[in-house]
């Protein structure tokens, strides 16, 4: 039995919402953090990237080991598996 689903488009929903926001975004391998400031269709890019390494209690306000891996840093869209705004610091 089909089911009728209606489809809602809403713009700049998704990663595109938190252009300009700090964010975190959990990987395939690894975590990253910094600023996001790209979006295309194959990758993300973050100014003032760290690899999240220890991500410590979720509730910490900094996380236990982020190693700063450079000025602007590319992540492939297709190794994220889920991402969002952070208040987290390095």
């Amino acid at each position: 039995m089909k089911v009728a689903v209606q489809l809602t488009e809403v713009e700049r929903e998704g990663l595109l919402a938190l252009i300009g926001k700090k964010v975190l975004v959990m990987c395939m391998n690894y975590f990253y953090t910094g600023e996001l400031i790209g979006v295309n269709d194959t990758c993300i890019k973050l100014k003032d990237c760290y690899q999240v390494l220890e991500t410590g209690s979720h509730k910490d306000v900094k996380f236990k080991d982020a190693q700063w891996i450079g000025d602007n840093w590319y992540i492939q869209t297709s190794a994220i598996e889920s991402f969002g705004e952070t208040s987290k610091s390095c």
